[in-house]
């Protein structure tokens, strides 16, 4: 398989039905990837005094000393890889030949990044962290020449797509100083990313900070875009302390309704209701048959656009 990779973006600074549940192609030393039990309590206990302003510092601290697996998945997302084969039609196509663009903000080590460029998309993974960039980069560089299967789910889609590029950014997503860099790489009139992915993002900050990121995801996505989010974590109890911090119903508020993300209680989520303030649609829902252990079977994957 060929694959296209821009050399600036890897060593600059060194950036509704359910789909058919298939059976993922195991790869063992992913498959095994060990999980530190203790993960949530060290993170809670990491990020207890920190304010707002310290948030970016207490995950940069986190990967500087070696811990980034108190969240890492080890593997690129089974659900996303479900919905970008099987649910292409929830998914924005492009007016011309242009490759399509994707973001994927608080990325980690870079595997849904990569899983994405080898579907065809030309993605930006954003980590506030300068080390998690490079090490972001460095699992760039070694998987897109040799990707593993885990990147896929069916053995038809590994000659689908001739893969797109892939820039890794280090930079604070409230911020707008790194999306210049997006501009000046994309070659053509930058307009906005048409898929953006949330996954343990929206989760690792403060609830003060949900309206914040809403308002940058609508700032972030082109008027054809799409937001998709993996729901997480669902079984953990909104009063709970985070990170990772309950979000059940908070998608649902600050996208749909309009509001703060400081949901006491979920309420009924009626995608009819005219009232609806807030600046997205919600065009698909879906219990994904495939997902990370970590979400206890209760993960769902929602796709949001723009209304307007």
């Amino acid at each position: 398989m060929q694959f296209s990779i821009t050399l600036f973006a890897l060593f600059a600074g060194l950036a509704a039905a359910s789909p058919t549940v298939i059976e993922p192609r195991q790869n063992t030393a992913v498959e095994t990837a060990t999980e530190n039990t203790d993960g949530p309590g060290r993170l809670i206990s990491h990020f207890t005094s920190r304010d707002r302003e310290k948030q970016s510092s207490g995950w940069s601290e986190l990967w500087e000393s070696d811990e980034s697996n108190l969240w890492d998945r080890g593997k690129p997302s089974p659900a996303l890889i479900d919905l970008i084969e099987s649910r292409s039609e929830v998914l924005p196509r492009p007016a011309t030949r242009r490759r399509l663009k994707a973001l994927v903000p608080g990325c980690g080590k870079g595997y849904d990044v990569v899983m994405l460029a080898l579907h065809g998309y030309n993605v930006y993974g954003l980590e506030v962290s300068a080390r998690g960039a490079d090490v972001a980069r460095q699992y760039a560089a070694a998987e897109l020449p040799e990707p593993g299967e885990y990147n896929f789910g069916t053995h038809d889609s590994v000659s689908g797509a001739q893969p797109g590029e892939v820039m890794i950014l280090a930079g604070d997503f409230f911020k707008r100083d790194w999306e210049a860099q997006c501009a000046s790489s994309s070659g053509d009139d930058f307009q906005g990313f048409d898929l953006i992915y949330d996954y343990t993002f929206l989760c690792a900050l403060l609830p003060e900070m949900r309206k914040d990121w809403a308002r940058r995801m609508q700032e972030l996505l082109s008027l054809t875009g799409v937001l998709v989010c993996l729901e997480f974590p669902l079984y953990k109890d909104l009063d709970m302390r985070g990170p990772p911090w309950g979000l059940r119903g908070v998608y649902w508020n600050i996208l749909a309704q309009g509001g703060d993300g400081l949901v006491q209680e979920p309420v009924v989520e009626d995608a009819e209701d005219k009232s609806l303030k807030g600046a997205f649609r919600r065009v698909e829902y879906f219990k994904p048959p495939r997902s990370y252990e970590n979400g206890k079977g209760t993960d769902v994957v929602s796709v949001w656009t723009e209304k307007f």
